[in-house]
C-alpha cells in the first residue's frame, strides 16, 4: 500500500498516511480537527534495480560486438585461448 502525504489549508499540519489507492482520501486534520487536509504531490520512494530492468541492462555503454559477445557467453576468452580464434 502506498503512503500518501498530506497538508492542512488550516493549520499546515502535514501528515502521512499509508492508504490503499482505492481509499478514499483523509479530510479531517489529525491536529486541529478542521476539514482542510488537501493530499500532497510527492515522487515515488523506490528505484528497481538488478538484473532485469532497463538501467541496468540495456541503457548506456559500449555495445558489444558478436566475437566479444560469444566469447563472454561460452566463458572463454580471446587472451585464453577460448575464443576459438587461432593463437
Amino acid at each position: 500500500m502506498p503512503i500518501y502525504e498530506y497538508q492542512c489549508q488550516a493549520c499546515g499540519n502535514e501528515h502521512e498516511a499509508l492508504q490503499k489507492m482505492s481509499d478514499k482520501p483523509l479530510i479531517i486534520c489529525p491536529a486541529c480537527g478542521e476539514a482542510e487536509l488537501k493530499k500532497k504531490i510527492s515522487a515515488a520512494g523506490f528505484r528497481l534495480k538488478g538484473s532485469g530492468w532497463y538501467e541496468t541492462d540495456f541503457k548506456g555503454g559500449p555495445k558489444k560486438s558478436g566475437a566479444e559477445a560469444s566469447a563472454k557467453a561460452s566463458g572463454g576468452s580471446c587472451s585464453s585461448g577460448g575464443c576459438g580464434h587461432k593463437h
